[in-house]
């Protein structure tokens, strides 16, 4: 690989830390740890080629173009942590990544049963997810700073929104959350 490709790549990597929180090769890998999968078996759930799939992991590509592609990603993120913590078994999680790999991503808020806490809502992260997901898929991280940073005079509340949401970590926006519900 050549200078020019060790930067680009470079670059794509640290563009994916903007938008996806970390570079897709090591979301992806702890993904297929985590679950069990192969690489091929990702790509099909997720809606992939594998081609495509390959070409994010290592940062010939830097974003995933269709919104219920991520989705998908942030269902499986989710699945992933309740098969660490036990809630779901193995021969479940394969029944949920079917059920995943069917989705449309038709609502951007989702409440389907991985979604959700024991009380049937969504839970906080889940959602505090699905917003920076909606608002990623629109505008990289910079983008919605600048907008932020424009709003800000005549609309702070949405700017801070967007500082928090669209450009922030999910464990910032979820402590965001929780500390202005009391």
């Amino acid at each position: 690989m050549d200078a020019a490709q060790q930067e680009a790549t470079a670059r794509a990597r640290e563009l994916q830390r903007n938008w996806y929180g970390e570079p897709l090769g090591a979301l992806f890998r702890k993904l297929i740890d985590d679950l069990g999968l192969n690489q091929a078996r990702l790509a099909a759930v997720l809606g992939l080629s594998a081609p495509m799939l390959s070409q994010l992991m290592s940062g010939q590509r830097a974003k995933i173009g269709n919104p219920a592609v991520v989705q998908r990603v942030q269902l499986l993120q989710d699945l992933s942590a309740q098969v660490a913590d036990g809630s779901v078994s193995a021969a479940e999680a394969t029944e949920r990544m079917d059920e995943i790999k069917k989705s449309q991503g038709g609502s951007v808020l989702s409440n389907t049963t991985q979604t959700t806490s024991g009380s049937g809502a969504p839970t906080v992260k889940r959602v505090v997810r699905e917003i920076q997901s909606l608002l990623r898929s629109v505008a990289a991280a910079g983008d919605i700073i600048d907008a932020a940073d424009t709003l800000a005079p005549t609309h702070p509340e949405l700017a801070d929104f967007l500082r928090v949401y669209g450009a922030g970590r999910t464990s910032d926006a979820v402590t965001h959350y929780q500390s202005h519900q009391s």
